[in-house]
């Protein structure tokens, strides 16, 4: 049907739709405006970072808490975390801005899709943030000792480049919730309890699925949002399989697992109970998830979410630290 569909349109002398959107402008003759600073720091989504510092904060509360405290590796595991964060975020923006699949956006505009920057330069930038990711990671592993987490780091990343990049991406086949849950969850909880103290604890284990739980949560709702532009694109996401409703419900599911197991943890510890009160932003986000009739609504529960998952991550790290008795002093 494809090679038929060609044929039509050469014989009638129409070209083949370029997947570049900014290809597509510059063969109407137009000229987008290049991308400024502001567009470039957009570009880097600071609102999904959050998705980043939560684990390796919780993963280092999970070391302190279990045995030991080491500021160096903390220090890198964070570097490495944001780096990829950023790094998958400039990748996205290249990899679905040449396939043509933000051509229309209802979210924040995109530097390819929009024709505001060069596919190769945005796909050099997230190269280079992604390549600073591994050098943060060669340190955590050269401050640790523990060699065989090189493996761990290069899955990272090209998980991190396959989300939308390469042929076969994952995104495109309903599996961004899972890979978000797994490497924003146990992944980097795990391993950065893991890289403090040589072992993985029952604590790292529990709060890298609460964390995870949020960040699938925030992959759904951002899905949710763009699921008649993804299907229009050919984007197979979970919630363009599932539909509307059962993406609805298994949102708010994901959103209630981090308080569920914050339950387990609030009674042993001094300041435990304050986390709770980030439910003043993951009810809201529910409600307005639950309620949304057009995919605008959901911009702000986006937003709302992410912020969910820094507070609930730092938050509970801090009671970790805390304890049970809190920051008393001792004379």
């Amino acid at each position: 049907m494809a090679q038929q569909s060609s044929g039509k349109q050469a014989r009638s002398g129409i070209q083949p739709r370029s997947g570049n959107p900014a290809r597509r402008a510059q063969e109407r003759g137009e000229t987008p405006s290049p991308a400024t600073w502001r567009d470039w720091i957009a570009a880097a989504r600071p609102r999904t970072l959050g998705m980043a510092i939560a684990p390796v904060a919780l993963g280092t509360a999970a070391a302190f808490n279990a045995e030991g405290y080491h500021l160096g590796i903390a220090l890198a595991c964070l570097a490495l975390a944001v780096f990829l964060q950023i790094g998958v975020n400039f990748a996205n923006d290249y990899s679905d801005g040449v396939k043509g699949t933000d051509a229309v956006r209802v979210g924040p505009g995109r530097l390819v899709g929009a024709g505001k920057a060069a596919a190769r330069t945005v796909r050099d930038v997230a190269i280079a943030f992604l390549a600073a990711g591994a050098l943060a990671g060669i340190l955590v592993v050269v401050l640790s000792g523990r060699w065989w987490l090189l493996l761990v780091g290069v899955v990272c990343i090209v998980a991190a480049w396959t989300y939308t990049g390469g042929k076969r991406p994952y995104g495109y086949y309903a599996l961004g919730e899972l890979m978000a849950f797994l490497f924003f969850g146990p992944v980097a909880v795990v391993g950065t309890t893991y890289a403090i103290i040589g072992r993985a604890t029952e604590d790292s284990i529990a709060l890298g699925i609460a964390i995870g739980a949020i960040s699938a949560a925030l992959m759904l709702c951002n899905n949710l949002r763009d699921i008649e532009t993804d299907r229009a694109a050919g984007k197979r996401s979970l919630a363009t399989i599932i539909g509307r409703r059962p993406s609805k419900a298994l949102y708010i599911a994901l959103m209630l697992v981090p308080f569920v197991i914050l339950w387990l943890f609030a009674y042993a510890l001094a300041y435990g109970v304050m986390v709770f009160a980030v439910l003043l932003l993951a009810g809201p986000a529910m409600v307005i998830v639950a309620l949304a009739r057009t995919p605008r609504d959901l911009i702000t529960a986006l937003g709302l979410t992410g912020m969910t998952a820094l507070l609930y991550g730092v938050g509970l790290a801090v009671a970790i630290w805390g304890g049970p008795a809190g920051f008393v002093s001792v004379p």
